[in-house]
């Protein structure tokens, strides 16, 4: 994408046209206030950019349209835009023309047929622009956003205050947020983003969404089962009550279950009692009966605690008392009849041992009773677990009866709400065969589940194919390709410090000069000359990458006045007016002729067809530099805008 041509209108219709060479240097150098440095702000709004930036003066007051034929390798494209409204900044709509061979069009043909939007849609992917996101960081709070067109401004344009500034080396750099925009865009823009991670991060982000729709669907599949019995029992109920499905007192299984009630689907309106209230009186009997046996064994069970309780107490008191009567055995005994020598036997003391027989009796009664109590202790468990199992099975069927006379008492109410039981009837089996249409079968959850393991495992794959992400380091590759350009061509501009490697710094964007002993940033450089070198450098530097490994850059550079930093003062500079002799006499004619010459030999030699336009104060004899001039030096006559152009009207409605 190139520069053919530039076109202003005036507001009676008169067209002047700015033709340029599409390959090669262009120069248009002339005096003050002609209107050349306005030529970047007019390429710049023609390009998409709604704001308008073309200094107010003569030019805003006199142009109605302007125009900027960009050539493309096949094609031509034409883009045109009416100055903003009175009193406006900005403008959004554009006039569209495409085509090998555009013919720019007349005044009377100028009307808006597009606006910005599609313009820098076009442009972007006429330059070849891949779709992109740029990427951001999960945990910040900027947006991701598309890069075009308008991402490529920064490359294009170097002002007269920007080409020697040392603390700004971008256009728009020293604007809000434009510095992360063009930390965010420039590796898209060298291709570290590629379309294929492109179509990998789209793949990811539709997966994962199948995967949560898929997470979903299971969810409520294995929900639907987890519920489908206890709701199908309660369905059942309502068909019992209603009449469709005879009363059963045996409890049915899942199979038996879902069986009955596919077959309430068979059923046809008939005559049948109205009232329900049969239903509902024989299971509240069932339900205080099962109360009553629920309570009777928790009688019983309390009364087998108690039991056992009392018993333990016995034994503990029991075991007690016996441990006591045994100390009689530390007595001595007879050696000839092994009975105890009882200190106070008849023999000692002239009394009866009646005492040691009750001791000795009372011990062994104390023995069989405990025996009897340790015997029972199993048998007392046994009753109390059986008795445990009887009150959790009545309980379940308490609720079971619960469950079908609350379903019982809605269809009676349903019944007498509706008329007729045949209504009621009706409207339970409509349930039902909701319930069935919606029940999920085992297949169904297995193909469910199959599913979701295969997404959730492409989730995992394409994530790690898309961590898998080395563009740090191609980004770091590329840069240090593009320093290796920068390095050579300030050395052959002869620029300060071009003795030591350069590295491009894209967090602070500047350049670095690495010393042995310490780095040296653009900022702490000297000297008009070398932020010139500097800047250009870098620049073409990032050009000339582009072209050799085809960018989607397009394939020009504005620079406004760039050889003030040759000249005494700023208005000596101004003075020369585009003079030959002026520049000569003024000038570092050989720092002058040494940028032309170098400029020249960049769209030359190192990258054939690149255009350059340079707008200028100077002027070389140089048949080359001659040669490269797109008019004669510019004064007033000639401008960019006739002096006899008419200023602005107040009424533009006509236009």
């Amino acid at each position: 994408m190139k520069i053919k041509s530039i076109h202003v209108y005036s507001h009676d219709g008169q067209r002047r046209d700015l033709e340029f060479h599409v390959d090669g240097l262009n120069v248009i150098t002339g005096r003050s206030s002609t209107g050349k440095s306005a030529l970047s702000d007019i390429v710049e709004y023609c390009m998409g950019q709604s704001e308008c930036n073309v200094p107010e003066g003569v030019i805003r007051d006199k142009v109605a349209w302007f125009a900027v034929l960009y050539q493309f390798p096949k094609e031509q494209v034409l883009i045109a835009k009416p100055a903003p409204e009175a009193g406006a900044g900005s403008c959004s709509v554009a006039m569209e023309r495409r085509g090998s061979n555009v013919t720019v069009p007349t005044f009377e043909e100028l009307a808006a047929n597009t606006d910005d939007d599609a313009v820098t849609a076009l442009l972007s992917g006429m330059l070849g622009i891949p779709e992109n996101r740029t990427a951001v960081p999960l945990d910040s709070s900027r947006n991701s956003f598309e890069a075009t067109i308008k991402h490529t401004y920064y490359y294009l344009f170097q002002k007269q205050g920007l080409v020697t500034n040392k603390e700004q080396l971008f256009y728009r750099q020293n604007e809000q947020f434009q510095p992360q925009a063009i930390r965010d865009t420039l590796p898209i823009l060298l291709g570290i983003s590629t379309n294929d991670r492109f179509e990998l991060e789209a793949k990811l982000r539709m997966a994962q969404r199948d995967l949560r729709i898929s997470s979903k669907f299971l969810e409520e599949a294995r929900q639907a089962i987890d519920t489908s019995e206890q709701k199908g029992l309660s369905l059942l109920s309502e068909a019992r009550s209603v009449g469709i499905v005879p009363a059963i007192n045996s409890t049915q299984g899942k199979d038996e279950v879902l069986e009955l009630l596919r077959g309430t689907l068979q059923w046809k309106p008939q005559s049948v009692p109205q009232d329900a209230s049969d239903d509902i009186s024989r299971l509240e009997k069932k339900i205080a009966d099962l109360r009553q046996e629920r309570r009777d064994l928790q009688t019983r069970i309390d009364s087998a605690r108690q039991f056992a309780k009392d018993a333990g107490g016995f034994q503990s008191e029991a075991g007690e008392q016996r441990d006591r009567l045994l100390s009689i055995g530390a007595l001595p005994r007879d050696p000839s009849t092994g009975e105890w020598q009882w200190p106070f036997a008849e023999k000692n003391l002239g009394l009866e041992s009646s005492i040691a027989t009750a001791l000795l009796n009372e011990v062994a009664s104390l023995d069989t009773e405990l025996a009897i109590v340790a015997g029972q202790r199993p048998r007392l468990d046994s009753y109390l677990a059986d008795l445990n199992r009887q009150i959790r099975e009545t309980a379940d069927e308490i609720r079971s009866a619960e469950e079908q006379l609350a379903a019982a008492i809605a269809t009676n109410e349903l019944v007498s709400a509706m008329g007729n039981r045949n209504s009621a009837a009706a409207r339970v089996v409509g349930r039902i065969s909701l319930f069935l249409e919606n029940l999920v079968p085992n297949s169904e959850l297995v193909a469910l589940e199959t599913k979701h393991e295969r997404l959730r495992r492409r989730v995992i794959d394409l994530e790690r194919r898309v961590g898998d992400d080395t563009s740090r380091e191609r980004l770091t590759s590329i840069l240090n390709n593009i320093a290796g350009y920068v390095s050579q061509f300030i050395r052959e501009l002869e620029a300060e410090f071009s003795a030591f490697p350069v590295r491009i710094d894209l967090t602070n964007l500047t350049i670095i000069f690495d010393r042995p002993d310490r780095s040296v940033p653009m900022s702490r450089t000297g000297g008009g000359e070398n932020h010139l070198a500097y800047h250009v450098s870098t620049l073409l530097a990032l050009h000339l990458f582009a072209v050799k490994s085809d960018r989607p850059l397009p394939r020009f550079l504005m620079i406004d006045q760039p050889t003030q930093v040759y000249f005494p003062s700023e208005q000596v500079y101004k003075d020369a007016d585009g003079s030959v002799q002026r520049t000569e006499e003024d000038a570092d004619l050989a720092a002058v002729r040494r940028l032309f010459s170098w400029l020249r030999k960049f769209t030359e030699e190192l990258a054939p067809g690149f255009q350059i336009i340079v707008t200028e104060h100077a002027n070389l004899r140089d048949e080359w530099f001659q040669a490269a001039l797109v008019e004669k030096p510019w004064s007033k006559p000639p401008a960019l805008v006739p002096d006899n152009w008419p200023l602005e009207p107040s009424d533009r409605s006509g236009l």
